[in-house]
């Protein structure tokens, strides 16, 4: 597709004067983990793992998020079952991650460190399931799969981290029942799910599901990690298959605490440097931003913002560009690094076909900036609310516009004045 060039765009709207900025540290009082991986090891020491005989499998299922340390963390894991006697093996959860592929999955685990080799384990990433039963949820009958390669393990854990989730809120969200019900689900487990989650509810169709699985899989708990608004381990828990509804409440009560969170909630607009699946499975988390964008479930109440301007994607998120469709505005660059097969099978699967729509399309950031800043309506530099980050999860450092600075909380210090510049169209910030 040929997006117009700034010579075709350039006269529609008129350069405004910007407003001065702000370079702000953000560091609200946060949990942390010293050791991720020694904690990790004293929490498997707990599970009930006398019942599996010597040199059992065990399949332990990791994710595709960018968890802080979760190379660690795995290998830690492994380590242990290992030292006990058994025979791990890593089995990617993630759905339809990695575009649906096995091969896709074993670059995912890639990125993240956790390889054959460092784990000391190997990776079964196949993605066949078996069909272990089904469920019927309100008026829809759901069948539940589960990974072929779990199935034929001996015992299961899941590791993976709880916090909100990007599409809905609820006692359980993202967590150990999720990465059970979906990300072992692989692809067709995952798209069943989402879609009679998205009419019938998300919480009403993971219960369920999660007991159908616990009855046909050897399932022996999980490892949960919450983070904190460092993006570091607040704490790592290792909780048994049959406690995951009681506990994963609690869990995230505390994940909401150490959540990170944009700094004000009035904001006119928001810029973006980078979206990706390793931030979150949105691409951006829809909780920092307030927008879910999925059907049947209300935008969170706060943040407020009006517009957001999505420059990039990260390098890790190889092409996924799910969560694009968040913004309102992104430029050219932007839409080269996608990889529509891996942002299609996302949607596709996970039914929140609006995180993958493009947004209007800008030749560059002065004039993705000059658009936005038009489309306000009544702009006034002197007033308006302007917050630049470079992603959702790494919010300890960001620029604001000079309105913002009043409102700034306690937790906010201000370190420089900086002004916004262009070269050739790309943004950039130089101290005043």
């Amino acid at each position: 597709m040929d997006f117009p060039d700034r010579d075709d765009v350039d006269h529609l709207i008129d350069a405004q004067s910007l407003p001065p900025f702000a370079r702000v540290r953000y560091e609200p009082a946060t949990e942390t983990v010293s050791d991720p991986a020694r904690a990790t090891r004293d929490e498997v020491a707990t599970l009930a793992l006398d019942d599996l005989r010597d040199g059992a499998t065990v399949a332990v299922g990791v994710g595709s998020r960018g968890i802080h340390a979760i190379d660690d963390i795995t290998e830690a894991v492994v380590a242990s079952l290992a030292e006990r006697g058994f025979d791990p093996v890593l089995v990617p959860a993630m759905g339809s991650h990695g575009g649906a592929t096995a091969d896709g999955q074993r670059e995912v685990l890639k990125s993240l460190d956790i390889t054959e080799e460092r784990m000391g384990a190997p990776i079964d990433a196949r993605m066949d399931v078996e069909q272990v039963g089904t469920v019927t949820v309100g008026d829809t009958e759901m069948p539940v799969h589960v990974s072929a390669a779990a199935l034929a393990a001996d015992a299961v854990l899941v590791v993976n981290r709880v916090k909100a989730h990007t599409n809905f809120t609820g006692p359980i969200e993202s967590g150990l029942t999720k990465m059970t019900v979906v990300g072992l689900g692989k692809q067709r487990g995952a798209k069943a799910f989402h879609s009679t989650a998205i009419e019938e509810g998300y919480v009403e169709t993971l219960e369920p599901a999660l007991s159908v699985i616990t009855e046909a899989a050897p399932l022996l708990g999980g490892v949960a990690v919450v983070e904190n608004f460092e993006e570091e381990i607040a704490a790592v828990e290792a909780v048994p298959a049959e406690s995951f509804v009681d506990r994963e409440p609690e869990l995230l009560e505390l994940a909401n605490e150490e959540m990170p969170t944009l700094p004000v909630d009035e904001i006119d607009l928001l810029v973006v440097d980078e979206l990706g699946k390793e931030v979150s499975g949105a691409g951006m988390d829809t909780n920092v931003i307030g927008r879910y964008r999925v059907l049947n479930a209300p935008d969170p109440e706060d943040p407020s913002i009006k517009l957001i301007y999505a420059r990039g994607l990260t390098e890790a998120t190889k092409g996924n560009g799910n969560g694009i469709g968040l913004a309102d505005l992104t430029r050219e660059a932007a839409v080269d690094q996608l990889d529509l097969q891996k942002t299609y099978a996302n949607a596709f699967t996970s039914g929140s076909l609006a995180k993958a729509k493009l947004p209007v399309v800008t030749p560059d950031d002065e004039f993705a900036i000059r658009t936005a800043l038009s489309a306000l309506g009544g702009y006034d530099p002197d007033t308006v609310r302007i917050l630049w980050i470079q992603n959702t999860e790494d919010l300890s450092e960001l620029s604001v516009s000079e309105a913002v600075v009043p409102d700034l909380p306690d937790a906010a210090t201000v370190v420089d004045r900086e002004s916004l510049t262009f070269e050739d169209g790309t943004a950039a910030f130089r101290e005043s």
